[in-house]
């Protein structure tokens, strides 16, 4: 007898073939079976059909396995929630947490109080009281979680707790601190090491330091996923860098949210493109991530150079109310490798801040409300903020999307969070990616535009992540396999969720089933807590 049994569906097994009809049945949190499993003939011809204590019946609708997102930032989210919304009603049931160089461990007391400051206007009632990933990871088992988790270590976090927003090298000392901190967190479980680049303080760090943490990381099979050190004016150089880091240290790199950022810098696509293609007829292994939007996601205090947050939040907010600071930033910004270049303030919108007025507005709409010069409104809100304050800015060419998403080495990856469209979790104007990456590769690169294939998309949603994390008993439909299940309708699936009115879930995700328990029927959410958490190497 199965416990569950999916029939008369059309089945994209992961691998990138075509769909074939097939029934799929599930015992415990395992496919037991695939393919006809409408049972044996009997002496009058009829057919029995195999005991199930649950049977959906699919109608034709597409069952694939369930989308595993590479890069998430649900590290928070997670622990105010465990249910997942925005990402599970896509039919996503693993997150990839820790990305961008920023994972919730290991911490000190002095960095967990800055992290406290710098989400406590968004998580005001986390503790932070756990200091390595492995006692993180046993709070998120002990709550409960609808999706399935695997952790990355951050660097930038590592180099955190060890030299704080120190911009130097680490002595000898730090750095063999800084590797044990990465030994312990690849022995509890973590899949992998990764980098931001352009974020404080892992932009303080020379290359030679990063190859030194991701050789740590490659002693137990970990991957190296890497937000490189600039998408735009020296992006190639960025992508070389991360190239060489898996070259010297030995291990498969991952670019996330490959791009190539600001409109001076539209068509570079195709030189970055030829460097991964090169880079793999070496023999390094380096693959990518993409989100399917022209826009892009971060705090807006990513804008500035990298020795105005020396020190940390309080020294920022002292050098911004120094005119002659300000002054200082402005020029960098004006003329140095920031994001900001090739965007400019009219294309950089408001997404939380304290200021709940500004959200879902350009910083240049608020400058001219304010009277000010566009510059300054943006020192104000970063030094009025004790906190983050989020931004969307838009920066991305159309045909440079479409070509990063056809290459054979890039997945989906959504680079957002699993939150909500209401409660604790429902608050600001977040990224419409949250909400709608995934699907609207399915509906509209796929179903619409014609981008990509179906079998294709869904392979750089489920075998490609899987197998890059090294998650071998996920990702594929599979007899032994786990059974996470998506159960979609391609004619329907899609994404609602719009810059300015985000909050809306995707539509055409009618069955979701997580390590074999159904979490979602029929397009809603059963308050299912089947996810585990995934330690590698155990």
């Amino acid at each position: 007898m199965f416990d569950v049994l999916i029939v008369n569906a059309r089945i994209l097994d992961g691998t990138g073939n075509p769909w074939f009809y097939g029934d799929i049945g599930v015992k415990r949190d395992k496919i037991e079976a695939i393919g006809d499993l409408s049972g044996a003939k009997g002496g009058n011809g009829a057919t029995a059909a195999p005991a199930a204590k649950v049977t959906i019946d699919a109608g034709g609708l597409v069952a694939a396995p369930g989308f595993i997102d590479i890069h998430t930032h649900s590290d928070l989210p997670l622990m105010v929630s465990g249910e997942g919304h925005a990402h599970i009603r896509q039919g996503v049931t693993t997150n990839v947490i820790g990305n961008c160089g920023t994972s919730l461990a290991p911490l000190t007391d002095a960095s967990a109080a800055a992290m406290r400051t710098e989400r406590g206007q968004d998580f005001p009632d986390i503790d932070y009281g756990w200091r390595t990933l492995g006692q993180y990871l046993d709070r998120l088992e002990q709550q409960g979680i609808s999706l399935n988790v695997a952790a990355l270590v951050g660097h930038g976090s590592v180099r955190g707790a060890v030299m704080g927003y120190a911009d130097r090298p680490p002595t000898a000392a730090e750095l063999l601190r800084m590797k044990d901190l990465v030994r312990g967190a690849m022995e509890d479980g973590a899949v992998g090491l990764s980098s931001g680049l352009v974020y404080v303080p892992g932009s303080y760090a020379a290359t030679d330091e990063v190859v030194e943490l991701a050789r740590v990381a490659a002693e137990y099979g970990g991957i190296y996923s890497t937000h490189i050190r600039t998408e735009n004016n020296t992006v190639l150089d960025s992508v070389a860098e991360a190239i060489d880091i898996g070259r010297q240290a030995h291990l498969p790199v991952e670019i996330a949210h490959l791009k190539a950022m600001g409109r001076h810098m539209w068509g570079k696509s195709v030189d970055i493109l030829a460097m991964l293609d090169a880079a793999r007829a070496e023999g390094i292994e380096v693959t990518a991530d993409q989100y399917p939007f022209a826009a892009s996601a971060t705090g807006l205090g990513a804008y500035l150079p990298g020795w105005a947050h020396v020190g940390g939040a309080a020294a920022l907010r002292a050098r911004l109310r120094d005119p002659a600071e300000r002054a200082r930033m402005r020029h960098d910004i004006e003329n140095g490798t920031s994001m900001w270049r090739g965007v400019g303030w009219e294309n950089t919108m408001i997404t939380r801040a304290v200021q709940e007025e500004y959200e879902g507005k350009m910083v240049s709409e608020i400058a001219k409300t304010q009277g000010k010069d566009p510059f300054d409104a943006a020192f104000d809100l970063l030094e009025s903020n004790p906190g983050r304050v989020s931004i969307v800015f838009f920066t991305i060419g159309d045909e440079d999307l479409e070509r990063i998403m056809a290459h054979e080495a890039v997945m989906v990856g959504s680079d957002s969070s699993c939150i909500a469209v209401d409660g604790p979790l429902g608050r600001g104007v977040p990224h419409p990616r949250t909400f709608g990456s995934f699907v609207r590769v399915l509906g509209h690169y796929v179903r619409d535009v014609g981008n990509v294939t179906l079998a294709q998309a869904v392979r750089k949603m489920t075998s490609m992540p899987a197998r890059k994390l090294g998650l071998f008993d996920r990702g594929l439909l599979r007899s032994g396999m786990k059974a996470d299940v998506v159960v979609f309708d391609p004619a329907t699936v899609g994404d609602r969720a719009t810059y300015t009115d985000p909050k809306q879930y995707a539509t055409g995700i009618v069955h979701v089933f997580v390590n074999g328990q159904h979490t979602i029927r029929n397009g809603e959410h059963l308050g299912t807590m089947a996810g585990e958490v995934l330690r590698c190497g155990r």
